[in-house]
C-alpha cells in the first residue's frame, strides 16, 4: 500500500503510512514515497499544517530490515559503479529525509501516534512539532538492542527536546516505553484514548490554521535556525525574520480584521 497524501479545504494535509501488513515498516519504495510526501507538503502553498499518522496498530517501526538493507546495499553499489546519485527515482538519502532528518520544512507538523513508534518512527517523531498519542501507543529507540545505531536524527534531537536523563534512558536502555511515561518525559503534548486521536490532532491543526500562515511558518523558521547558532546570531536571525513578517500582507490584514471585528482573510504572504 502507498503513503497517502490528502489535503482538506482548511489547509490541513494528512500523510498516512499505510503498510499495516509490515507494521508500517519502510522499504525503499515507501521511504521514497514518504520523502516525496514531505516535499509535496513543503512546496504546496495551500498546505499550512500536516498531520502524520499510521494505519492499523502501528505508527511506524522504521526500516523493514528484511528488505531495506539488501535494497540499499544494491543501490549503493550500483550508484558507485555508475557514478550517479539516483536510480529509478530512488536516492540514498531517501530514508533519512523521510524521517525528517535535516529537512527544512518550516510549516508545522503534527504527529498522531496511533500505535507502536520505534526506530525510524521515533526518528520521525523528533522532526514533528506537536505530538499526540493514543494511550495504547508505545515508544522506543530500539536500535542498540540489535547492535544498530539510530542515525536518523534521534541522537541529536532527543537530548535537545527533553531533559538529558530522560533522553539517555531512551537512547541507552533501548526499552519500549508506554505513552503515559513518554508524556511525563516531555516528548508528547497529549495522550488520549485511541478513538479521540485524530480529533485531538486536528484540534491542534485547526488552532494553528486560524493564525496567519506566513507568521506561523516564519516563527518555526526562527526557532529552527536559531537552535543551530549562538544566541547573538539567533537574535540577528529573529530580527530579520520579524522584519519580513511585519512587512507582509498578512500583518496588515490581521490588525485590520481585529479592528473590524471579523475573521481575517489570510493571503499567506
Amino acid at each position: 500500500m502507498p503513503i497517502h497524501y490528502e489535503r482538506d479545504d482548511e489547509h490541513v494535509v494528512r500523510i498516512t503510512i499505510d503498510r499495516p501488513e509490515a507494521r508500517n515498516a519502510m522499504d525503499m519504495e515507501h521511504f521514497a514515497q514518504l520523502r516525496g510526501a514531505w516535499e509535496r507538503f513543503r512546496d504546496d502553498d495551500d498546505a499550512w499544517v500536516a498531520v502524520v499518522t499510521g494505519v492499523g496498530k502501528d505508527f511506524c517501526v522504521g526500516a523493514d530490515l528484511k528488505t531495506y538493507i539488501p535494497e540499499i546495499t544494491r543501490l549503493q553499489s550500483r550508484m558507485k559503479a555508475e557514478g550517479i546519485t539516483e536510480i529509478d527515482g530512488y536516492r540514498l538519502d531517501d530514508g533519512v529525509k523521510a524521517v525528517l532528518r535535516n529537512v527544512k520544512i518550516y510549516k508545522p507538523i503534527i504527529a498522531a501516534v496511533n500505535g507502536t513508534c520505534v526506530a525510524g518512527g521515533m526518528e520521525m517523531l523528533g522532526g514533528c512539532d506537536i505530538r499526540v498519542a493514543a494511550d495504547t501507543a508505545t515508544f522506543g529507540v530500539l536500535e542498540p538492542k540489535r547492535g544498530l545505531f539510530a542515525g536518523g536524527g534521534t541522537t541529536v534531537r532527543l537530548p535537545r527536546q527533553i531533559p538529558y536523563p530522560a533522553a539517555m534512558e531512551l537512547l541507552l536502555c533501548a526499552d519500549q516505553v508506554s505513552a503515559p511515561r513518554v508524556l511525563a518525559m516531555g516528548l508528547l503534548n497529549e495522550v488520549c484514548i485511541p478513538d479521540q486521536l485524530m480529533e485531538r490532532a486536528y484540534d491542534y491543526a485547526r488552532r494553528i490554521t486560524a493564525n496567519g500562515p506566513f507568521a506561523v511558518r516564519k516563527t518555526k523558521e526562527s526557532v529552527h535556525r536559531g537552535l543551530l547558532v549562538d544566541m547573538s546570531e539567533a537574535y540577528r536571525i529573529e530580527s530579520a525574520i520579524a522584519s519580513e513578517v511585519f512587512s507582509s500582507e498578512d500583518a496588515v490584514e490581521g490588525p485590520k480584521a481585529f479592528a473590524e471585528k471579523r475573521a481575517p482573510q489570510w493571503r499567506n504572504r
